[in-house]
């Protein structure tokens, strides 16, 4: 196998800290990676992963030769851009995790202009609501919606979401339109529960340069923006949503926004990847095209 090769795969098991997940990623048979891993350990005379039954982890040998791997692939995918085309100057597969609306309404229909630009970079797309660990999951990116955590990677912002408050037509019939957040005391709520760990949403709005919050009654529960949305619509109650996502039912009038002077607070969007030295030609064309394809979609520009 070629020596570069061998790295790619090491630096993705070390990633990955599995050789079932690097596999998946690299869309290889397990016993390949685990016999270029060998193969690679044969030719350096050190271990570089420790194994055992359960687990595996990188050695300090193996810490210290990841750094060295990570600026040679960078290094050769610089080098292998000099000389090709504008068209065709990067190549390669580009894991993608986005959240499940965006995924779904935004990028994957757009998705044949980046094909048809970059013909020889494909995308596997991976599209869930749940929260995606970058490196364990073994994406190149991950679109984030909401506070950060991941404070070891690269955070490109690409804006801020508007809020927006709504409910069906039947709905605000029977209930009566409310003027006032405490005015919503009373009524029913589609409460949305994160999916990563079980939290009802309060219902927030900004007033005076001030956050507040309530929590609202309601018989459902969801935690998906679109079981939430299809809940709203169909008059179970009122509901908080990003603007972009609800636009299409107002327009139609399935949904009707309301307490429109006391919007929730903005949600920044951003895009997640490892460190800048290691941005790959095709991560670099695609975060730039993700980003020009979503701005039309934000009410405020990142800052």
């Amino acid at each position: 196998m070629d020596r570069i090769d061998l790295f790619r795969i090491f630096v993705r098991v070390a990633d990955t800290v599995s050789f079932s997940r690097a596999a998946d990623a690299l869309n290889m048979p397990r016993s390949s990676v685990s016999a270029a891993i060998m193969e690679l350990e044969a030719r350096l005379g050190v271990r570089l992963l420790s194994r055992t039954t359960r687990s595996v982890s990188v050695t300090p040998d193996g810490r210290l030769f990841y750094e060295h791997c990570q600026r040679l692939i960078a290094d050769m995918e610089e080098a292998e851009a000099l000389f090709l085309t504008e068209r065709n100057r990067v190549r390669g597969v580009l894991r993608v995790s986005l959240p499940g609306r965006i995924g779904r309404l935004i990028v994957a229909p757009a998705l044949p202009d980046f094909l048809e630009r970059y013909s020889d970079v494909d995308i596997d797309l991976d599209v869930t609501d749940r929260v995606v660990n970058l490196v364990e999951d073994g994406a190149d990116c991950v679109l984030r919606v909401g506070a950060l955590q991941d404070s070891a990677l690269v955070a490109r912002k690409i804006g801020m979401l508007r809020m927006a408050n709504v409910a069906s037509p039947a709905y605000l019939a029977l209930k009566g339109q409310p003027k006032t957040p405490h005015e919503l005391v009373g009524h029913d709520a589609v409460r949305y529960a994160s999916p990563s760990n079980g939290r009802v949403e309060p219902w927030e709005w900004e007033e005076s340069g001030k956050l507040h919050s309530i929590a609202l009654s309601g018989r459902v529960t969801v935690n998906s923006a679109e079981a939430m949305i299809t809940c709203c619509i169909a008059g179970l109650g009122v509901a908080q949503a990003p603007l972009y996502d609800v636009r299409g039912h107002i327009d139609r009038g399935e949904l009707i926004e309301i307490l429109s002077d006391y919007p929730a607070e903005a949600i920044p969007m951003t895009l997640l990847y490892p460190h800048r030295r290691h941005l790959s030609g095709r991560l670099h064309v695609f975060a730039d095209w993700l980003d020009a394809l979503l701005r039309p979609h934000l009410d405020c520009d990142a800052t």
